[in-house]
């Protein structure tokens, strides 16, 4: 029997303030309206940015349903979408690319003007298509995948392969594309040049493929859990370094692992405020290039010495990895699929969906890498 157009009644994933875990409960998820589709969620990951809402870090409204990295397929459309149609394999895009607004236009932007960065915790129209018992629930990131079903914008979802495996590809609706575009497209690092990756989760270990897959003769791998190291090297870290074992600055160590020239490109991969700046203080005062990927905390600011980059340093940012979602995701589905590179190595944990507080539970505890929702 046919759903299209009608309410779907479904699980998902509450968060109903912070500091409280997750709630499974029934909700109920409207039709999608014109231009906009509903998916049926396969698979969906569990990233530190989500976590980021539950700490406080990151303020939202609540009560709010998570999830951004995520695959699945096409269940109905609204009126007017033509880029999908029900049955395709998609994934859902937090970066969304309408091809009209400025940033769209841009040769370098992918900061589409739809992109909720704000947490509105609502659809571009202003509304949500979630209700619990006739209360409101909010969107994240307009994508929310922690749900059986969800609805996002026509510009936030693309058709991909198939046969593309969702408990492994929709690490490329974040996680993966975030680091591995920081060091190819963000930082465009060089053959034979010197990368440190500071945080070495989902998203580092990506990065360190990128900077591995550009020709970086060394790639120095940070983090005060020395656990992850090893999977790291495993990744393409040419060394990895502590700096709980250190009396000085980190900063410090790297210059004197670089004869004390400072790294090419250095990439701060947790979403630290002391962590962006030692980094942008690693790298070579002249023409050294640091990346911000890790997503800072919402009322956090930086105070540091002008010096650091009157000297010539090159500080940026770097949004969903700089690549153009509709444009790169499926093409990035193909290069897995192709065996361009490997995602099976960053995920540690598939879990059912219900186990969803025992997956954040891993990633506080530092003893998961990827884990994946499996629905």
């Amino acid at each position: 029997m046919s759903t299209a157009g009608k309410v779907i009644k479904c699980k998902a994933a509450v968060v109903w303030e912070v500091q409280k875990p997750f709630s499974i409960v029934q909700i109920e998820v409207a039709p999608p309206k014109a231009h906009e589709v509903r998916i049926k969620i396969l698979a969906s990951g569990i990233c530190r940015s989500d976590d980021h809402v539950l700490s406080g870090a990151m303020q939202v409204k609540f009560p709010i349903i998570l999830g951004h990295e995520a695959a699945g397929v096409v269940e109905s459309v609204g009126e007017g979408v033509t880029c999908v149609k029900p049955g395709d394999k998609v994934i859902p895009l937090f970066a969304p690319q309408c091809g009209e607004c400025s940033a769209c236009k841009h040769p370098r932007g992918n900061l589409c003007k739809l992109c909720d960065l704000a947490a509105s915790g609502v659809m571009p129209d202003g509304t949500s298509r979630f209700t619990y018992i006739g209360q409101e629930i909010h969107t994240f990131a307009r994508t929310s995948t922690f749900a059986e079903y969800t609805v996002v914008h026509e510009s936030a979802v693309v058709k991909i392969d198939a046969a593309a495996p969702a408990e492994k590809v929709c690490l490329i609706g974040c996680g993966f594309s975030t680091g591995y575009g920081a060091a190819i497209n963000s930082a465009k690092v060089e053959p034979g040049s010197t990368c440190a990756v500071f945080g070495l989760g989902g998203v580092g270990l990506s990065t360190v493929m990128g900077c591995k897959a550009a020709g970086a003769s060394r790639i120095i791998g940070v983090d005060i859990n020395k656990d992850k190291f090893p999977k790291a090297k495993e990744m393409g870290a040419t060394e990895c370094v502590n700096p709980l074992d250190f009396k000085k600055p980190i900063n410090e160590v790297l210059y004197g692992l670089t004869d004390g020239e400072g790294v090419d490109y250095s990439f701060e991969v947790i979403g630290r405020t002391d962590t962006m700046t030692a980094a942008l203080a690693s790298c070579h005062m002249n023409y050294g290039t640091s990346v911000v990927v890790g997503v800072p905390p919402s009322a956090s600011e930086i105070t540091f010495s002008p010096a650091l980059i009157f000297t010539g340093r090159t500080w940026k940012g770097s949004l969903f990895g700089g690549w153009k979602s509709k444009q790169a995701v499926p093409k990035l589905v193909s290069d897995f699929m192709g065996g361009k590179f490997a995602l099976d190595p960053l995920i540690t944990h598939t879990l059912p969906f219900d186990k969803i507080n025992e997956g954040f539970e891993l990633l506080r505890s530092g003893k998961s890498i990827r884990s994946v929702l499996v629905f």
